[in-house]
């Protein structure tokens, strides 16, 4: 894997995610302390989700954010570009289906809400059409695409106007401090705790590369406004580790 500031090669980055997508829900939730869900919680806040909903999650991973996005009623597409990530989707949406005793048709599953449907796809070039969706999000994926820029344009095509994008990333901590002690844990403690529970270890010693290189928070929404996306904001999360970005695609009424 290259280092986090060169050029990120999609398929170096899909295969890291492969190596990791066995035990990545686990890792996430011991690296994060359990914040993860309450970063959830608030991307689907943000994206005002309902009923009938159209909902696009790109970098989906596992699709455990999908799953709480269609809790709320909405029918989801858990979008990743790592097949294993998928995979692990797959299994979970099954499990969950069991679970609950619903049936599901080929590539979805029934969450007590909406639906989740499964989809192989690059956030650089998205296979949607114009104006798919009315809510598109992604959740810490967005700093591992070699072009943020197309991405984010690429959101913006396939969201109707007046759609919602909602963009949780890990960002810059307020407090100097804490921003501080947060640096030298992501150098320092992230791997060697990686170590411990990760399918793939040394994948996090570039993920922490990753969050240490990406922008803060008003650099991040000017990337945002300048691929078109208009009433950009964010709200800080865990004092700022993590950030929600919310935006809108001009032309709507909402």
């Amino acid at each position: 894997m290259s280092r986090a500031g060169l050029d990120k090669k999609p398929d170096q980055v899909a295969a890291m995610f492969d190596q990791v997508a066995r035990r990545y829900d686990v890792t996430n939730a011991v690296l994060s302390a359990g914040l993860d869900r309450t970063w959830r919680t608030a991307t689907a806040r943000a994206l005002a989700l309902a009923p009938g909903l159209r909902v696009l999650d790109v970098a989906a991973g596992t699709a455990t954010s999908s799953r709480a996005f269609a809790a709320a009623g909405a029918d989801v597409v858990a979008c990743d570009f790592s097949l294993g990530m998928l995979a692990q989707a797959r299994r979970r949406l099954a499990d969950a289906t069991a679970r609950a005793g619903a049936g599901a048709g080929t590539g979805g599953a029934g969450t007590g809400g909406g639906r989740v449907l499964l989809a192989a796809g690059d956030g650089l070039g998205l296979p949607f059409a114009d104006g798919s969706f009315d809510r598109v999000t992604i959740s810490f994926g967005l700093r591992n695409v070699a072009e943020v820029d197309v991405c984010l344009a690429e959101l913006l095509r396939v969201t109707r106007p007046g759609g919602v994008l909602a963009v949780c990333e890990f960002s810059r901590p307020v407090w100097r401090p804490v921003r501080t002690a947060y640096m030298e844990y992501l150098m320092r403690a992230l791997p060697a705790v990686a170590r411990a529970v990760s399918s793939s270890p040394d994948s996090y010693v570039y993920l922490a590369e990753s969050i240490r290189a990406w922008p803060g928070q008003a650099a991040l929404a000017e990337t945002i406004r300048a691929a078109g996306w208009t009433r950009v904001g964010w709200r800080n999360l865990s004092g700022g580790i993590v950030a929600v970005h919310r935006a809108v695609r001009p032309g709507g009424d909402d």
